[in-house]
């Protein structure tokens, strides 16, 4: 098979039923049970206006900066409930995509799509409430020659993303759970959210405990007049 220029077949995806339940917690809640060692970047910042949690198996495309041949497959391809994360290469100067691959999309009941990289028709985009994340806008259109990759690892500012993981996505950013680990990490999110939930009622209540930020001071040396 080319090495740059093929599409390979999917051979795992997380279940519709674990990416359910991540739609319920906060992105920020998974990345610190991840020691918040992964991330998809700051770049990547949503189009349209976030409501809840994006959450879907890994459809992976590898493009050429300035050109969506691969996304166009990956459109036809995808299905429901996959989440498309194009590595476009980062590149701002020509967009990957706009409004009518975005209706595609939304037809084919994809459940989001993330591009590391440009997009256009940033307001129709938005007014059409598809979850669209992207690290930049531009108004200048792709080209369709290809080559690029379907379904193969890619990654993102240091975080690997291999088809079938699990993407959840909010107003914080965009995190790629391994399919290995998603068990594990849902089972500490769940109880970092309750943790959460549980200080911010003791603040509310004026029964938090500070204490720990002075004493924090004090043991690593801090001087006070």
């Amino acid at each position: 098979m080319t090495i740059g220029f093929c599409v390979k077949k999917r051979r795992r995806a997380v279940s519709a039923a674990l990416a359910e339940e991540f739609s319920k917690l906060p992105v920020a809640n998974a990345s610190d049970c991840m020691s918040r060692m992964f991330a998809g970047g700051s770049r990547l910042r949503p189009i349209h206006d976030p409501n809840g949690v994006l959450a879907g198996p890994a459809l992976t495309v590898r493009a050429r900066p300035g050109d969506n041949l691969m996304l166009h497959h990956a459109l036809d391809i995808a299905e429901p409930g996959d989440v498309i994360v194009v590595d476009a290469g980062g590149d701002l100067t020509t967009a990957t995509m706009g409004e009518i691959m975005v209706g595609i999309a939304q037809r084919n009941k994809v459940a989001g799509i993330i591009i590391y990289g440009a997009i256009r028709d940033a307001e129709e985009i938005n007014r059409m409430k598809f979850p669209v994340y992207a690290a930049g806008v531009t108004h200048r259109g792709p080209y369709k020659d290809g080559p690029g990759e379907i379904n193969t690892a890619i990654a993102i500012e240091g975080m690997v993303i291999e088809p079938g993981d699990l993407i959840i996505a909010d107003g914080d950013g965009v995190l790629s759970i391994p399919y290995d680990e998603v068990e594990t990490v849902l089972a500490a999110t769940k109880k970092k959210f309750a943790a959460e939930q549980e200080e911010i009622a003791r603040i509310a209540a004026r029964t938090d405990d500070r204490s720990w930020v002075l004493n924090t001071l004090n043991a690593r040396g801090c001087e006070f007049e």
